[in-house]
């Protein structure tokens, strides 16, 4: 069974940082994809970020020059250190992996619980 267990999220002040991190549990052979999606209150859930097995990365374009993925692939792990947070960033955020738990399955989507990030105006 996989799982993911996303921590960092916070009350932070307009201006300030904050890094999210998403750790996979449960046994997996491959993880490709592995991404942050945000939600915030009456709006539809939108992708933030995401970084690919290869590096590649992807940012939105509200988020570009202030945030940053990376993954350690030792640890399953994926981070997302935030920066000049703003109240437009308030949501919870949601980690989305795309892995396989042997290797004659296909790639599947998994998703955590979500951390709230909460910034004040």
């Amino acid at each position: 069974q996989v799982h993911l267990v996303e921590s960092g999220g916070d009350l932070v002040q307009p201006g300030g940082s904050l890094r999210l991190s998403c750790e996979v549990f449960g046994i997996v052979v491959d993880i490709d994809a592995m991404g942050w999606y945000r939600q915030a209150p009456g709006k539809e859930r939108e992708l933030v970020s995401r970084i690919m097995n290869d590096g590649t990365t992807y940012y939105a374009d509200s988020v570009k020059g202030r945030f940053t993925i990376s993954r350690d692939n030792t640890r399953n792990t994926v981070y997302l250190q935030m920066h000049s947070l703003n109240r437009e960033d308030t949501a919870r955020y949601y980690c989305n992996v795309q892995a396989q738990t042997t290797r004659s399955t296909p790639l599947k989507t998994y998703w955590g619980q979500g951390t709230q990030v909460t910034v004040p105006s």
